[in-house]
C-alpha cells in the first residue's frame, strides 16, 4: 500500500507535462486566432461604412450642384458632357453669383469632383481645374461594366454619349462602393436622380 500511495502523490510525468503545455498552447492560437479575426472583421466592416459615408456626401453634393444648373458665364448650355462615367455642366455651385463649370468623374475606382472658374471678360473656362476633389476611392462601376452616370429625354428615353445634350431632361447616378469585392459585407449601392429645374421645357 505505501508503494502505491508514494506513487499517488508523485508529481506529473515528462509525457503529461509535454501534453498539458500542447493543450495550453493550442488553446492559447485558438483564442488569439480568434481575437485576430473578430478584430480584423470589425476594422474591415468600419473602413466600409466609412467609405459607402464618403460616397453618399459625394452623391448629396452632386444632387445639390446639378439641381442649381444654369447656362454658363461664356453663354454654354447649361449640359456640356454626358458619358457613362464622366457628367459636366455649369452651376454656381459655391453660391457666388459667378457660375462654375463641374465635372464629376469616375477613374478605375475613384470618383473625383473638378471644378473650373470663369475668368476674364469676355468669361472663358480653363482647361485646368482650380479645384479637384475626390469623393470616393472604391466605387466598383467600372469594374462591374455599369454606367456610373444615366440620362432620360423628356419621354424617359435613355440617352447616350452621342446623343444631343439639349435633350436631356433627367439624370440618374449610381455608385457601387466596395473597398474589397472579394470580401464580406461585401459591396453598397447607392442612387440619386434629379431633373435639373433650367432643363425644364416650360421654363
Amino acid at each position: 500500500m505505501r508503494f502505491f500511495d508514494k506513487k499517488a502523490q508523485a508529481g506529473m510525468t515528462l509525457v503529461e507535462t509535454i501534453v498539458m503545455i500542447g493543450i495550453f498552447v493550442m488553446l492559447l492560437l485558438s483564442i488569439t486566432g480568434s481575437i485576430f479575426n473578430l478584430y480584423r472583421s470589425s476594422a474591415y466592416s468600419i473602413a466600409q461604412a466609412e467609405e459607402v459615408d464618403n460616397a453618399r456626401r459625394g452623391i448629396t453634393q452632386w444632387n445639390r450642384d446639378t439641381k442649381e444648373m444654369i447656362t454658363g458665364e461664356d453663354g454654354t448650355y447649361p449640359v456640356a458632357v454626358i458619358e457613362a462615367h464622366r457628367f459636366g455642366y455649369y452651376s454656381d455651385t459655391d453660391q457666388d453669383d459667378s457660375v462654375e463649370y463641374v465635372e464629376y468623374v469616375l477613374s478605375t475606382t475613384t470618383l473625383t469632383k473638378y471644378t473650373y472658374n470663369a475668368v476674364g471678360v469676355p468669361p472663358t473656362y480653363s482647361t485646368t481645374p482650380d479645384s479637384e476633389e475626390s469623393l470616393s476611392f472604391y466605387v466598383q462601376n467600372s469594374n462591374q461594366g455599369t454606367s456610373t452616370f444615366f440620362y432620360y429625354d423628356n419621354d424617359g428615353n435613355e440617352l447616350n454619349a452621342s446623343s444631343p445634350i439639349i435633350d436631356v431632361r433627367y439624370v440618374r447616378m449610381q455608385l457601387i462602393v466596395n473597398i474589397d469585392p472579394l470580401r464580406s459585407p461585401g459591396e453598397f449601392m447607392l442612387r440619386s436622380s434629379i431633373a435639373p429645374r433650367n432643363l425644364k421645357d416650360n421654363l
